[in-house]
């Protein structure tokens, strides 16, 4: 890489924006105690709900990585030796790993019974969308096939979007 990572020649500002909205996003129930909650039973439905929720993103999250192996970086950029990986987590989303986080942070917000980290996540479904659209450039011009990959896998939510 040439140049100061700030510069963000691979994308590295959004690394750095993502963990400040990871950061907003954990501390936010513990910020807004004027919010009292989904009365009951609502409250434990979310609770379930985040938990499940929370689970499958971990999931989703583990199986990105797996199968990603040596390609991981966390730029919206390939690394030069890249292969693409259509196979294991990649065949359902082309992006679980950024799919997985979106879902813990819902899984987040439902268990800690917190509308503003819910709004959070949505949120952080937007930056997502679009890094995965910046990264996606890259991969288009990286590798030949990857628009067909497009064609045939869905981005951030699998068999939807």
């Amino acid at each position: 890489m040439s140049g100061s990572w700030w510069k963000g020649e691979r994308g590295e500002w959004y690394v750095v924006l993502q963990f400040v909205l990871f950061a907003i996003l954990f501390v936010t129930p513990f910020l807004t105690p004027q919010w009292t909650g989904w009365p009951s039973p609502w409250n434990v439905v979310g609770m379930g709900l985040g938990l499940l929720l929370g689970v499958a993103g971990a999931a989703l999250i583990m199986a990105g990585l797996l199968s990603l192996g040596q390609n991981l970086t966390a730029v919206p950029h390939p690394k030069d030796d890249a292969t693409l990986v259509e196979y294991g987590a990649y065949k359902v989303v082309r992006h679980p790993i950024y799919s997985g986080i979106i879902l813990g942070a819902f899984g987040w917000g439902f268990l800690m019974n917190s509308l503003p980290a819910v709004a959070l996540a949505v949120g952080l479904f937007i930056f997502f969308d679009i890094k995965a659209r910046r990264e996606e450039n890259a991969l288009c011009c990286k590798f030949e096939n990857y628009g067909l990959y497009q064609q045939r896998v869905r981005k951030l939510i699998p068999y939807l979007y």
